[in-house]
């Protein structure tokens, strides 16, 4: 089983390693950077080649998140070409750490409409150069305002678009908060088979494995702990053992609140796991 959390890289990325162990564990995600500014990655030759050899002790993957600033949607051309920079420098930077994947949203279309945003989208994808060895994922949204993302036919529309070869990151409290019912074994085993026929599970890449702590379609993104929201206990179990999703790495946003942060949800999902 590959469950991991997404951990800080604060005094180098070479120490997500050892807090990911910390927290028990065997994948993981990470920031190069602070997600809310447009800095780009600061990694060194010598501290990439620490981070890959300390990486040896997990299962891996690793996936670089990348800067909430991106908006790969937008109608603004100066924006546009801030984000491609972005996010070509996460790509470059997956490279050096010897990292598989680099996950990004695909932001907000501000006005222009869906069909546009999309197609701003898919075409500012195609102006990446992404490295071998580097594979890019589109992310499912919770869909608040006009950030696209948030239906299953939006990473379709991008995927068969680009010209890039995308996989998809499906984040179960970003699904539920657009709408789709993850909160039974039956509604689980519903949306992955509506998410194998618009998208395809062949791309699907890693899980985002949080509850929610809003309603189903209320499009409010805000995690909860594994089993506490309102997906809960059966709909958590029943993705974690979904048989197209459980050899997946699965990794955890969860809050740090009411005393518990990823090593209890990462016990958590063991505990729920069967088999």
């Amino acid at each position: 089983m590959r469950i991991g959390a997404h951990v800080s890289v604060a005094g180098g990325v070479d120490n997500a390693v050892e807090r990911q162990l910390e927290v028990g564990g065997n994948c993981g995600q990470i920031f190069t950077t602070s997600p809310q500014v447009w800095a780009g990655p600061d990694v060194d030759e010598d501290e990439a080649e620490r981070f890959r050899e300390a990486s040896t002790e997990l299962d891996g993957p690793w996936v670089i998140h990348a800067s909430y600033l991106v908006n790969l949607a937008t109608p603004k051309s100066d924006l546009r070409e801030r984000s491609i920079g972005s996010l070509q420098a996460e790509l470059d930077a997956a490279s050096r750490l010897g990292i598989e994947y680099v996950n990004v949203h695909l932001g907000a279309h501000t006005g222009a409409g869906v069909d546009r945003g999309l197609g701003n989208a898919a075409d500012a994808l195609d102006e990446l150069d992404v490295p071998s060895g580097v594979e890019l994922l589109i992310e499912s949204d919770a869909g608040s305002g006009t950030k696209l993302g948030g239906e299953f036919a939006h990473l379709a529309r991008v995927v068969a678009d680009s010209t890039q070869e995308l996989g998809v990151c499906l984040d179960t409290a970003h699904a539920f908060a657009a709408g789709y019912d993850l909160a039974s074994p039956a509604a689980v085993a519903e949306t992955v088979a509506e998410f194998d026929e618009r998208v395809g599970l062949d791309r699907l890449r890693c899980v985002h494995l949080n509850d929610s702590k809003h309603a189903r379609g209320t499009n409010k993104d805000e995690h909860a702990h594994v089993g506490e929201g309102l997906i809960g206990v059966d709909g958590m179990r029943a993705a974690i053992n979904h048989e197209r999703l459980h050899e997946l790495p699965l990794i955890l946003e969860t809050p740090t609140e009411d005393g518990r942060g990823f090593a209890w949800n990462v016990e958590r999902v063991r505990e729920l796991r069967e088999g």
